[in-house]
């Protein structure tokens, strides 16, 4: 969701934060916003939409000039995007800037009014500033501490203090916060790329830890205002793994990274051709003693599950239940003691997965996290965590981290089968050597850039198109209709095409497009038949099959056919081309591929 940072040092406080905050409008860009210690006051400066504009309205305004300060990337939960909705938001004591949803903002508003206080935004985050502002006796931390104790929901602040020009103050609970340690400066940020120009460490706060940050010191207390002594933590990667290195479009980049990304992720997790899971505190004994398994994500981590439920399910012959996290805990689920929760996450902070986390353990069940976020919140929740290893992810989209979690729930499938004796070594060293090779296959596959292109711009005038697969197809069809729902505004759903006849062949239009998805050689002739269907109702057919698959003149419109890898490892190959066809369409729409309307690229509110 929204973006914050914050920035104690002696360098131009104003450029670090507009520079950090780019870093992060993957997290929020209906609006921008600085405030900064300026001889003593606090001068803030916003505006709606993109950072763009904030740059322009300052320059203008004429920039805040200081060496303290916050800004923030808003991703609108409460008010509408507009200048008085951005934050910062307080006063001329208290500034605040948050991410995450004030729950019971209205009853603080509500007693703040009837205190005196008055609000000119629609916003749940002023409550914060006001609330500050009415416990202050000149003490920040013991202020902080006691507006905690009235606050319900989820939050990451970033909070200046008017009368303490030197320092800025940060708090979270369940939204993600870090504060980067630098030589003479130190930050706060939402991610680590936002910083990363300036500092590789960081300190990760825990639930309600406060950071009082100073120039040459961080010092941390928890909500009893005891002292906390934490350790440093360095991130794995450079700063140029955070650019777009000579790409349009971080989208486009990361799809291009994803051969090296599986190869990383996996590679750590094989010994003599076989699953290793040892380093992560589990082996095929455990994983074989669970009744069932529920995967629980949301959108593309959801989408990665499904593929890994299939695969699961047919080797290891071991139920799996695939959840959408905003709706696990609200059907009660019958989960317990003997079961195992897999909760996919490329942040590690969604907030419904989260949730449904929490509710999993509970009720005594065992969980594993299969995470990009070293130290993510969800991370540091579950029994058992899968680290995956696709680097930073700018774009909105996803792309790498959807095809890194495909890659562990192959390996966990495979460990499983032959944990349970559905496999033996020999057929589980084939299918691990095969997954090895993936990398390589998948270059191939974004050598297919061009077929896509030119398939798009038979998607760029669409109002509405259709995904068609079955089995592991039809979870790729899943995943590649929500590619191009994001990025190219067209409307577009997935259905399994064999339940096309009970109602949806309707809406089939004359030259509607339909991207079927065929590399299942047990369900190719039925697929084929269901794309018989459409076709004789006036559809514009685009087939995305295996090179050996034949097809018969007039069943497609355009075909785009794969290289040859087994055929259950097939949606990773598969899954290249619907991207490159929803970047494509997206960009001969015009659309800002890396930062769609209305969307932002970690999910921290319910």
């Amino acid at each position: 969701m929204c973006g914050i940072v914050g920035y104690v040092g002696d360098r131009s406080c104003t450029d670090v934060l507009l520079d950090a905050l780019e870093k992060l409008e993957y997290r929020g860009y209906d609006s921008a916003g600085i405030a900064v210690i300026e001889q003593g006051v606090i001068k803030v400066e916003k505006c709606k939409g993109r950072l763009a504009n904030l740059r322009d309205k300052m320059a203008f305004d004429g920039k805040p000039e200081g060496h303290v300060g916050i800004g923030h990337t808003r991703w609108a939960t409460h008010g509408e995007p507009s200048d008085i909705n951005s934050h910062p938001h307080g006063n001329k004591r208290v500034t605040v800037v948050h991410n995450g949803i004030i729950e019971n903002y209205r009853q603080i508003k509500e007693f703040l009014i009837s205190e005196g206080y008055s609000f000119v935004s629609e916003t749940d985050t002023e409550t914060v500033a006001k609330l500050l502002d009415y416990y202050y006796t000149g003490d920040p931390v013991d202020t902080i501490i006691k507006s905690l104790a009235e606050i319900k929901g989820s939050y990451a602040l970033g909070v200046m203090f008017r009368d303490f020009p030197d320092r800025i103050f940060a708090v979270r609970k369940d939204s993600p916060l870090i504060v980067g340690k630098g030589d003479h400066e130190n930050f706060i940020a939402s991610d680590v790329p936002a910083i990363m120009k300036y500092t590789r460490d960081y300190y990760l706060l825990d639930t309600n830890e406060i950071a009082v940050i100073k120039k040459d010191d961080v010092t941390f207390y928890n909500i009893h205002r005891e002292q906390l002594y934490k350790s440093v933590h360095t991130a794995d990667w450079d700063v140029d793994a955070a650019e777009k290195g000579g790409y349009e479009h971080f989208m486009l980049k990361e799809i291009n990274e994803q051969p090296n990304a599986v190869k990383t992720t996996i590679t750590p997790r094989i010994s003599d051709s076989m699953p290793d899971f040892t380093a992560e505190g589990f082996d095929a004994a455990k994983l074989g003693a669970y009744n069932k398994i529920f995967i629980v994500a949301c959108g593309t981590a959801m989408h990665a599950g499904m593929v890994g439920k299939y695969v699961i399910e047919r080797l290891a012959r071991i139920p799996v239940i695939v959840d959408i996290a905003s709706e696990f805990r609200y059907r009660d689920p019958l989960i317990d003691e003997r079961d195992l929760m897999i909760v996919i996450s490329q942040s590690g902070e969604t907030a419904d997965t989260k949730a449904a986390l929490e509710l999993a353990k509970s009720r005594g069940a065992d969980t594993m996290a299969v995470v990009n976020v070293k130290g993510s919140s969800i991370a540091r929740e579950a029994d058992m965590v899968v680290y995956t290893h696709a680097g930073p992810e700018i774009s909105v989209a996803s792309t790498k981290a959807y095809m890194v979690q495909i890659s562990v729930m192959y390996l966990l499938a495979f460990e499983l089968a032959y944990g349970v004796g559905r496999i033996s070594k020999e057929q589980c060293q084939k299918l691990t050597e095969e997954l090895q090779e993936i990398p390589d296959v998948i270059q191939e596959a974004i050598g297919l850039e061009n077929h896509c292109q030119y398939v798009a711009s038979k998607l760029v005038n669409a109002d509405s198109l259709l995904y068609i697969g079955r089995g592991l197809d039809y979870a790729l069809s899943m995943e590649g209709s929500l590619k191009l729902k994001e990025i190219s505004y067209i409307h577009s759903e997935s259905y399994a095409a064999g339940e096309l006849k009970h109602g949806t062949i309707s809406l089939i239009t004359e030259n509607m497009p339909v991207i079927a998805v065929a590399t299942q050689s047990d369900l190719v002739d039925k697929t084929i038949s269901n794309i018989k269907e459409v076709k004789a109702r006036g559809a514009m057919v685009i087939l995305v099959c295996g090179k050996e698959v034949v097809v018969e003149d007039g069943v497609a419109d355009h075909i785009i056919r794969l290289p040859e890898v087994d055929q259950m490892l097939m949606p990773m190959v598969a899954a290249v081309p619907l991207q490159l066809i929803a970047y494509y369409t997206a960009v001969l729409k015009g659309n800002d591929v890396d930062k769609p309307r209305n969307l932002a690229k970690s999910v921290t509110v319910e």
